[in-house]
């Protein structure tokens, strides 16, 4: 298979993956942290946030920011890294 070939399956394959319903990276950000909430609280996040989770099987960027803030956020109060991350997110506060 030549690379001519390889694009157009990788995008088709994207096609078949596509929602009718989506968003972009920046409404995901937006709405991270209750996703981690959700998570960490032990609810079914990609249930009650169907579209964040889609998102987040598909972009590898906010996956890592997923990932970086639910670790921090089990992390927080365990040292002083955890706490920092902590004050920097609620400084940084929404968008």
């Amino acid at each position: 298979m030549d690379k001519n070939q390889k694009d157009l399956r990788m995008v088709l394959m994207a096609l078949t993956r596509t929602r009718e319903e989506e968003i972009g990276c920046d409404e995901c950000f937006e709405r991270l942290e209750r996703f981690v909430e959700l998570d960490l609280s032990g609810l079914d996040a990609a249930r009650a946030m169907p579209l964040v989770e889609d998102h987040l099987g598909k972009c590898g960027d906010c996956r890592e920011e997923f990932e970086a803030l639910l670790e921090a956020l089990r992390e927080e109060g365990r040292g002083p890294v955890g706490r920092l991350w902590a004050r920097l997110r609620r400084s940084l506060g929404p968008g």
